[in-house]
């Protein structure tokens, strides 16, 4: 069921004149609604204005893109980074300009839209995947290129990435959508680059929303010079209009709110992992706070109780339901206590 609302959703949504809190969503550090966040992103747009429609490669260039992009290489430990308006635009950017002959383009269980290609096989493990790739190297010259989100429910990849440990890497280049990563896991926030850069494929190149773990309209992908420089030529990258500069320019200034929203975020997880009494009918990632559960019951009794939380299918309406709790910076100790005490009422 499809709730209309008039309002960013935030810890609490109004649905026909009642109150709900809301454990949806992607605004893990619940940015969107924070007051001086906002305040920061204001003074920002009044600099900037509310958008850039020119291209990156205008003879005329605004200095805080390349100043974002070297902030956030230097976070995530990567050569270079360039920035797009989204997440999803920097992920086709990636699978369009590699969808050559020269490589052979693979999908790992459960990849984001954000990076597929129209009938290119998603395959459903690991191992039948490591079975493709080393079938086609004993074939073919085109180097593989395996496409992978950082994070799953199941726990196969961050922060161990035990499915992608079956596979050649050596002779792998690696493209990983660290979306739901970046801003959240990993030292200081950096998210998923170094571990996989640990595993030591052949290239590894990682893209990513700014969206979810900074709170920002904007799109990132990573790697080493030559290939970034690759990105940045193409019509794609040139053609289209860049992230709003004000938007680059508040996650260069928030560094200290990061910090302080991730901080209390953890605590929050913490809590809600401590007191729910039977946390294993949750899949979720050590200190990420979505927790994946497949009882729809579960969800009703929630929206019963006026609470509210993910539950639709994604990402269409032939797909398979997505329930999900998200715990976020905003909420309070008492919320997570609400919602622990509903869920343990539960059982």
């Amino acid at each position: 069921m499809a709730f209309i609302i008039d309002s960013f959703p935030g810890r609490k949504i109004t649905i026909n004149d009642t109150p709900y809190l809301y454990f949806g969503g992607t605004s893990y550090l619940g940015l969107q609604t924070d007051a001086q966040f906002q305040a920061l992103y204001i003074k920002n747009i009044q600099k900037y204005g509310t958008n850039y429609g020119a291209s990156r490669k205008s003879n005329v260039q605004i200095a805080v893109y390349k100043k974002a992009e070297q902030l956030l290489a230097t976070l995530v430990g990567s050569q270079v980074c360039m920035t797009l308006s989204s997440g999803y635009l920097a992920g086709q950017l990636v699978v369009q300009t590699m969808n050559v002959n020269h490589y052979e383009l693979f999908y790992a269980p459960d990849t984001h839209s954000a990076v597929h290609i129209s009938k290119k096989k998603q395959y459903t493990s690991f191992e039948s995947l490591n079975i493709a790739v080393r079938k086609h190297l004993e074939k073919f010259k085109s180097v593989p290129v395996v496409f992978l989100d950082t994070l799953d429910t199941e726990s196969l990849n961050y922060p161990d990435f035990k499915g992608l440990k079956l596979l050649p890497l050596d002779k792998v280049i690696l493209v990983a959508d660290d979306s739901h990563g970046i801003g959240l896991v990993g030292s200081n926030g950096s998210g998923a680059y170094q571990k996989l850069k640990a595993l030591q494929p052949k290239e590894l190149i990682l893209c990513c929303s700014l969206g979810k773990g900074f709170g920002l309209q904007a799109g990132a992908v990573f790697g080493d010079m030559k290939r970034i420089k690759e990105f940045s030529n193409t019509e794609f990258f040139g053609g289209a209009s860049p992230a709003a500069p004000a938007a680059l320019a508040s996650l260069i200034e928030a560094q200290s709110i990061f910090e302080e929203k991730r901080a209390v975020l953890q605590q929050r997880i913490q809590l809600f992992t401590k007191k729910v009494s039977a946390i294993s009918q949750f899949n979720f990632v050590p200190m990420h706070p979505a927790f994946t559960f497949s009882n729809t019951i579960l969800a009703s009794h929630l929206e019963s109780k006026k609470i509210i939380i993910t539950n639709f299918k994604y990402p269409t309406t032939n797909s398979s339901l997505m329930s999900r709790i998200v715990l976020s910076a905003h909420h309070s100790k008492a919320d997570i206590k609400h919602l622990v005490d509903c869920i343990n009422e539960f059982q």
